[in-house]
């Protein structure tokens, strides 16, 4: 198939992007490669699908360009015909929403708006996009499900992610355009963004700098090695949502319609606590970590626990990465990237426990 992976120079994309080319699929990767966080490693990602290219019997090419410009969006789907369209590229980051608002109206959602004109005049066969567990927002009940409502989001972030929800519910039930909107949760693994906390706990600890333990490490996050994410997104965007034909208008269910729309939980399924995972930093990287302990950040929300039993019943997701195995690589990866000394001697004590690390 030809398909269009908005955002594949992030985190998220690349990796997709990778795995699409390597079965075989041709890829037109849409990108304004920004300096959220440093573009060195959006340029470097970029160079590896185009070695991925080279090596697989899929084709790519790379678009530089904003989906805020609705022009060079309308370019892109004159001159490409998709049969699928992976939307991953957003203005991402919980605490910067709070310095930066407008530049989430500008990605997620006229960027957002650019992509669902474009695929409704195109008349794409699926749309799948990005969603986040964040818009569960003040929800406690665990583990959170797609069937129960997410109404009260914590951050401007997550609101426009429940923005993006409701925007393409409207383009499915007026125009029938299929979509399908994963909420992921906590997505981590080799390539991850340096703003994100496993990127920066191991560069503080390898660097002796104090770490800071916001909520003094209680709070918990259902972490989702990258593989078991693109795993899901790849599967879901070949199964084409459809209505649901059992729909309830007196008691409408929020994960599905009698529009050709659905919402997925994509998570590990295995909450683990910050602590634990600072714990699987250290042993990973055999040095412990100087924490600062801190009370929780506005707009932090206290936990996550994804059931994801909903994307498993219908694309047969299930994910497979242990948080020990997948830190463990994240690291490998770590020190690979920036050519460290794996046994380079440091002042910090070598991890031990009497005990094991609390996590599979």
């Amino acid at each position: 198939m030809k398909i269009l992976v908005t955002g594949h120079a992030g985190f998220i994309g690349f990796h997709t992007a990778k795995q699409l080319l390597e079965r075989g699929d041709s890829v037109v990767g849409f990108d304004n490669v920004n300096d959220y966080y440093d573009p060195a490693i959006k340029e470097a990602r970029l160079k590896l699908l185009e070695q991925t290219a080279a090596e697989a019997s899929g084709r790519y090419m790379s678009i530089r360009a904003n989906l805020a410009n609705q022009e060079a969006v309308a370019q892109c789907f004159n001159e490409h015909c998709f049969d699928r369209v992976i939307h991953l590229a957003a203005q991402a980051g919980v605490r910067y929403s709070l310095e930066n608002p407008l530049s989430y109206v500008e990605s997620n959602l006229i960027g957002f708006t650019n992509v669902l004109e474009a695929c409704r005049y195109a008349e794409i066969a699926h749309l799948t996009y990005a969603s986040t567990s964040s818009v569960y927002g003040a929800n406690t009940r665990m583990p959170f499900s797609e069937h129960e409502g997410a109404n009260h989001p914590l951050q401007f972030y997550a609101a426009t992610k429940k923005a993006n929800e409701m925007m393409a519910h409207s383009y499915s039930h007026l125009f029938g355009l299929p979509t399908t909107g994963l909420r992921f949760f906590t997505v981590y693994g080799p390539w991850g963004r340096p703003d994100m906390a496993l990127f920066k706990f191991t560069k503080k600890i390898l660097d002796d700098e104090p770490i800071q333990v916001f909520n003094y490490g209680r709070h918990t996050r259902d972490f989702t090695y990258v593989d078991d994410i693109v795993e899901g997104i790849i599967r879901a965007s070949d199964d084409i949502a459809t209505p649901e034909l059992g729909w309830n208008s007196d008691c409408p269910d929020p994960a599905t319609s009698n529009a050709p729309f659905r919402l997925f939980n994509i998570g590990n399924n295995d909450p683990v606590t910050i602590s634990a995972y600072i714990e699987a930093i250290e042993k990973a990287l055999g040095k412990k970590a100087i924490k600062e302990l801190l009370p929780l950040q506005p707009g932090d929300v206290l936990d996550t626990y994804a059931d994801s039993g909903e994307l498993e019943k219908r694309v047969g997701y299930k994910p497979s990465t242990p948080v020990i195995q997948g830190v463990e690589s994240f690291v490998s990866w770590y020190r690979d990237y920036y050519s460290l000394n794996k046994n380079a001697s440091n002042k910090n004590t070598e991890v031990t426990s009497d005990a094991p690390i609390p996590i599979k």
